[in-house]
């Protein structure tokens, strides 16, 4: 911690002049965006910005590369069915899911879907090929498609997906948003699933909803639920001839989610597999926010889960659990209530201090946030009954704010991709806007991917160098990340809208040693939501969340890949779990996949 002081107190002291310099600056990105004879376009250059604010790659960067084998995989896969008919629910989908729910140790994958457009018939969209599907995992690099074989192929506009155990059986159940329905269908143990909707309490819930997260909140032994709700869209033809404006570029009314009121999200309280909703009175309804994304992780660390909520066009909101089935907006006060365009959330320790922060993608040209936890900054003097929640947007001071101008974020997340033992960052572009000689297509983006040198240093966009899977504009949306193929490193699957997605699986990540880490509660089947691991090599401390990494409609891998760097001995393994039992390894050996079960009591 000693080491960390300077830097943090460096931020402390800078922090109201950067926020100066930050309106300073707004001001003359208004000018700067306002063209002198044609609007602006999205993806232009935003010359006297970020041309002047880009890092030099470094020469160190570690030579890693990913490989897109979706096809030779067996992800046969095509989003979207039809031709958009220029609506905000076709548009903001969707996102794919990384769970084993046969339990065979390899990780399967569920992507979702949009069979058609708004405007389609019911027969057409019952005769759609575009529909949700689930990918086992054989085990030797490809996967199988048993979508029909599992009962999972629901139609319609799906937007996200989750898995998690809500019975309590020992088996990843899924749940799946919609602009619909809320599905929930229960995993039978025989490859197949039963929709449980009606039976669990989460039918009639029809709504535009987003991510979905789990968590058991109230830490009595099973999981609940937590839904985005997104806006009010009520489809009206006369609509299609009205027109916004955003950055005076012109927009479709029913493009613009400014059009719609805001809707409450959801939060299922788990009653022994039955859920009731329970959102306005814990406190967590969020009836003003625009919601997409939302995170469950103990920030404060006082052994109850608070709520992060990414919100677009409203205020994000950070709801501290108040471990009574209520919750405290400290929004304000922690310095995260942000009025942007929030769609994509990732929550890790990006400085390797232990605490979890915070990063946020944003839409064009309000830059992506870094919230960094200053829990450890304040250690010496906590209030040992109420620790705080405090946090500063560092994204400027470490490469991650201005780059981020010129792109729409969507899916995100921390990842060490090159184990080197500090958390990276790959962020999944795409943008909302229309292009002008194609409207029923959206403009291309190309995704980020920042190479985490340390907390002195901060981060360095390295896709750049990365080759042509970065270099090439997509409509990104999703993003979920997990060792598909246990090989030690971190791959990607990526949700293109209107496209084939990408399986990129790494090349070279798993050089350096590494770690993974999974847990077992044979009494609380929600130990893959809450636990908090801690690797302690030599020098090189680290701390993973499981399921804390929201990314946007999408889930990660439920466990925790730790890179050594240069470490090849691992002293310690520290595990926290959710109801708060402790339990410490000594001496554990490198390039392994490391179980760790509760001991029940």
């Amino acid at each position: 911690m000693s080491k960390k002081l300077p830097r943090r107190k460096a931020l402390i002291l800078t922090y109201t002049l950067v926020s100066v310099g930050l309106l300073s600056a707004a001001t003359l990105l208004f000018f700067v965006l306002r063209p002198a004879s044609h609007s602006y376009r999205p993806g232009d250059r935003v010359e006297g910005i970020t041309a002047t604010l880009q890092r030099d790659i470094p020469e160190d960067l570690p030579q890693v590369l990913f490989k897109d084998v979706a096809r030779e995989s067996g992800i046969d896969f095509e989003h979207f069915g039809g031709r958009r008919s220029t609506q905000l629910p076709e548009d903001m989908g969707s996102g794919a899911a990384w769970g084993d729910f046969d339990n065979d140790g390899y990780l399967d994958l569920f992507v979702c879907n949009i069979s058609g457009p708004l405007t389609a018939a019911k027969a057409e969209l019952s005769a759609s090929k575009a529909r949700n599907r689930l990918f086992r995992n054989r085990g030797d690099g490809t996967f199988e498609d048993v979508t029909e074989a599992a009962g999972l192929e629901f139609r319609g506009i799906s937007m996200g997906a989750a898995w998690g155990d809500f019975d309590s059986d020992g088996l990843p159940d899924l749940v799946v948003t919609n602009y619909g329905p809320i599905l929930l269908y229960r995993n039978d143990g025989d490859g197949t699933f039963t929709e449980m909707s009606t039976k669990s309490g989460l039918a009639g819930f029809n709504g535009f909803w987003a991510s979905p997260s789990w968590s058991d909140y109230d830490r009595d032994g099973d999981i609940d639920l937590y839904v985005c709700g997104y806006v009010d869209y009520q489809f009206d033809s006369a609509d299609l001839q009205k027109s916004t404006s955003q950055y005076e570029a012109s927009v479709p009314y029913t493009l613009n989610p400014s059009s719609y009121e805001p809707v409450s999200n959801l939060l299922f309280r788990n009653e022994g597999g039955v859920f009731k909703e329970v959102g306005k009175n814990a406190g967590v309804d969020n009836p003003s926010g625009r919601s997409l994304s939302a995170s469950w992780c103990d920030l404060n660390e006082d052994g109850w889960p608070d709520l992060y909520v990414a919100n677009d066009i409203s205020d994000n909101v950070l709801y501290r659990n108040m471990g009574d089935g209520h919750f405290e907006d400290v929004s304000h006060k922690a310095w995260v209530a942000d009025y942007r365009g929030a769609m994509g959330l990732a929550i890790g320790d990006w400085d390797n201090d232990r605490d979890m922060d915070m990063f946020v993608a944003h839409w064009l040209a309000q830059e992506n946030a870094l919230y960094d936890n200053t829990l450890r900054m304040m250690a010496d003097s906590p209030d040992p009954e109420k620790p705080g929640l405090n946090f500063f947007d560092i994204a400027d001071q470490t490469g991650l704010g201005q780059i981020a101008l010129r792109f729409i974020g969507w899916g995100t997340s921390f990842l060490d991709y090159d184990n080197d033992g500090r958390q990276d960052l790959w962020v999944v572009n795409g943008s909302t806007f229309q292009e002008e000689k194609d409207p029923s297509r959206l403009v291309p983006m190309r995704m980020l991917l920042f190479w985490n040198k340390g907390p002195e240093e901060g981060f360095f966009e390295v896709g750049q160098a990365l080759g042509e899977l970065f270099e090439t504009p997509r409509v990104g949306r999703g993003a979920a990340f997990a060792d598909y193929d246990n090989d030690g490193d971190t791959d990607a699957f990526i949700v293109v809208f209107g496209g084939s997605p990408l399986l990129l699986r790494n090349e070279g990540g798993s050089r350096s040693p590494w770690l993974r880490v999974q847990v077992i509660d044979r009494e609380h089947a929600h130990a893959h939501f809450g636990t908090k691991v801690e690797v302690y090599s030599g020098e090189l401390v680290q701390a993973q969340v499981l399921g804390a990494q929201a990314s946007y409609l999408s889930q990660n891998a439920p466990e925790a890949l730790f890179g050594l760097g240069k470490e090849t001995h691992i002293d310690r393994v520290v595990v926290t779990f959710p109801c708060g039992d402790v339990k410490v390894l000594q001496d554990v050996t490198a390039n392994q996949t490391l179980t760790v079960e509760r001991d029940s009591s």
